[in-house]
């Protein structure tokens, strides 16, 4: 038996150029040796610093959610520069596609493979984890998740989808139909190689860990709460975080289930999804898009939450319509899952199934627009200043409305059936989930980032960055809207059409500038890490922030809150603020019970990656040997007694007291100066004129 299964050494995409030189092996080679220099200076740069130790007990095996939430962001952030280049190399491709291209057919479908597949699962939904990790137990008043020790195996999980994609850039190859992975074109018959195998494993595992994330953010919110915090007080993000939370536990399964079965039709040739012995793919489409649809908003809710708090507290007003808001959260989560066969209007539905779900379709525009125009309203007469979250909003509310415009279009059945399949489609999802999950993510960046590592990100490259964001994006995409209404279909490696060329030349231009705006954001990094003396606002409240997080240091302790606060109002923060009462010493500490450190999180990443490679290169012995280490693992670890990590009430009091004696110490900034270096993160506060 070979113990390597079907892996050769052939399968090392890092020879491939060397076998047969092209442009397109340069590219596929090239990838390969760059994830493999860039894993290795990493392993070397870590052992250089000598923090091996530090990187194990800090962070490794921490559960405090802030640290987790943080690690999700820089996962993203990591899959993010591979799914960029990929795009980068797809736009250059196309501009060279009149009959033919600059990259093979087989290498151009991997790479819209994957590259859908990153951004969706390990780019988009590891920032919206690492904002919801963050944020919600600061804005709830709690110490931590419900479930610390599930949290940090979530994101262990979630790292196994995204390492095996990573894997496949250099061993193997990743699957050519899509993020949707639709059988049969992925059934054994069709492909028989890896790839699939790769998009099974890392779709089936990280699905586990979005189930989770969805049950602890869920039970989170419902039963963390600070005590007086009812529903109607909670913040606009946390609202949108419950919301996501329970999409996330009712639409990951069923991607889950149809991943799992898709493996049991390639592995054992069940023809669940194959036209013969009683299958159906049409049964995988149901139970992909039953997921799919849900999607959308499980990834754009908590963008809309960072709007809204962002409209708050950089109009500096009290966010407009809240109720009305809360509703229309929680109608667009009820409506996404109702339809999902829009997505089927082509494959031979009846006229009155098609009207159905198009009005469906239609009727999330509603929600959506009270959304939109809460946000306008409560813009309206604020004390608005040009920082870079507003920069982001103003493209945002921009380039999203037409985005959301092109969703009713395509909501239309007959006017489906002309583009669909067609680069309009592509143009109209880049539209909403760029200027709406990305532009709100790196707005939150910004805005939180403070709060997090205590001090700010550099304003004007920040701007600048932002700019080439807005400029990129509108050169790269809205010309895809013409291309499309012209004929040109999507997922195509080549055309024949030479009108289509100047679109493209200008895509690729987009693209490039795309390229550097991601670059922009390690500028803006490195800038800002140069001078985070002079940016440091330690304190706190950069910001003039409304909500609790705020009501904390930067960085805030590993507690969270010297004691539980109450909550009496809505903008629990704003409310002390503006009734003189912020920043109090509690009556009385004491000591604080927090969960323990654990390898667990390390121990699955490890064992349900290596089951992943096993599976997809047949490596039996190993795939049994993952399941034994894990289960084993599971076991004696409940036979061991877990004792708390115990903070002092001492030294609570030595940290909080030091806190409120600097503020007591400062001056508060105000609005005009917050980005100078004067704002040490205590806002001088002006609701107390405006009333919260």
């Amino acid at each position: 038996m070979n113990i390597f299964g079907r892996l050769h050494w052939d399968d090392l995409k890092l020879w491939e150029v060397f076998h047969d030189f092209s442009i397109d092996s340069l590219v596929a080679s090239g990838a390969a040796w760059g994830a493999v220099f860039a894993f290795v200076a990493l392993i070397g740069w870590i052992t250089y610093l000598g923090r091996w130790g530090w990187l194990y007990r800090e962070w490794l095996t921490t559960v405090d959610h802030k640290k987790i939430g943080i690690m999700y962001m820089i996962m993203g952030f990591v899959m993010f520069a591979r799914g960029i280049a990929e795009g980068v190399a797809m736009r250059s491709h196309q501009a060279t596609a009149l009959d033919g291209g600059v990259l093979s057919a087989y290498h151009y479908a991997e790479l819209f493979s994957t590259h859908g597949t990153i951004m969706i699962f390990f780019v988009a939904m590891p920032f919206i984890n690492g904002f919801i990790n963050y944020l919600v137990p600061l804005q709830i008043g709690s110490r931590d998740m419900a479930f610390p020790m599930l949290n940090q195996i979530s994101l262990a999980l979630t790292a196994t989808g995204a390492a095996l994609c990573m894997i496949s850039l250099v061993v193997g190859a990743f699957e050519t139909g899509g993020w949707t992975a639709y059988p049969p074109f992925t059934s054994a018959a069709f492909d028989p190689g890896p790839g699939p195998d790769y998009w099974v494993w890392a779709i089936a595992i990280s699905g586990f860990g979005s189930t989770f994330s969805g049950i602890n953010y869920s039970v989170t919110i419902y039963k963390m709460r600070a005590p007086g915090m009812k529903f109607m007080f909670m913040p606009v993000f946390t609202w949108t975080a419950l919301c996501t939370g329970i999409l996330m536990t009712f639409a990951l399964p069923p991607l889950t289930v149809a991943a799992i079965m898709q493996a049991l039709d390639r592995y054992l040739d069940f023809h669940f999804f194959t036209n013969d012995l009683g299958g159906n793919m049409m049964n995988y489409a149901n139970l992909f898009w039953m997921f799919g649809h849900p999607e959308v908003y499980i990834l754009i809710l908590p963008a809309y939450g960072i709007f809204s708090e962002l409209v708050s507290t950089f109009g500096a007003k009290r966010i407009y319509g809240y109720t009305s808001l809360v509703i229309a959260t929680m109608s667009i989560a009820v409506l996404s899952f109702m339809v999902w066969l829009h997505h089927f209007f082509t494959m031979g539905n009846s006229a009155t199934v098609n009207v159905a779900f198009g009005i469906a379709t239609g009727l999330i525009a509603i929600p959506t627009g009270v959304k939109v125009y809460v946000w306008m309203t409560t813009l309206w007469r604020g004390r608005i200043r040009f920082t870079v979250p507003i920069v982001y909003m103003a493209g945002f509310l921009i380039l999203f409305t037409i985005g959301g415009f092109s969703g009713i279009i395509l909501a239309n059945p007959s006017i489906n059936w002309q583009v669909h399949n067609t680069q309009f489609v592509v143009a109209h999802f880049h539209n909403v989930l760029l200027p709406g999950l990305l532009f709100g993510t790196l707005a939150g960046v910004h805005i939180w980032f403070p709060k997090a590592f205590g001090f700010r990100l550099d304003e004007r490259a920040g701007k600048i960055t932002a700019m080439l964001w807005i400029v990129g994006f509108c050169l790269t995409f809205l010309p895809l809207y013409v291309v499309g209404l012209m004929g040109y279909p999507r997922r195509s490696a080549a055309f024949d059409d030479p009108a289509f060329v100047p679109y493209m030349i200008v895509c690729v231009i987009g693209a490039f500038i795309l390229l550097t705006a991601f670059a922009g954001l390690f500028a803006t990094l490195y800038i800002s890490i140069r001078n985070r003396d002079r940016l440091a606002v330690p304190l706190g409240d950069p910001w003039d922030g409304r909500t609790l997080e705020w009501a904390t240091p930067s960085p805030p302790p590993p507690w969270n809150f010297p004691v539980i606060p109450e909550v009496v109002s809505r903008d629990a923060f704003a409310k002390e603020k503006s009734e003189g009462r912020p920043y109090v010493l509690p009556p009385e500490y004491r000591d604080i019970h927090l969960p323990p450190p654990t390898a667990a999180g390390l121990v699955i990443f490890l064992a349900t990656t290596a089951f992943g490679f096993a599976m997809t290169w047949y490596m039996w012995w190993l795939a049994i040997l993952s399941v034994v280490v894990v289960i084993g693992w599971l076991v004696m670890r409940s036979f061991r007694e877990h004792e708390e990590v115990v903070i002092p009430a001492v030294e609570v009091r030595r940290v909080n007291n030091a806190w409120i004696e600097a503020i007591q110490l400062g001056k508060g900034v105000n609005r005009d100066h917050e980005t100078s270096s004067a704002n040490r993160g205590y806002a001088a506060s002006d609701y107390l004129k405006e009333g919260a």
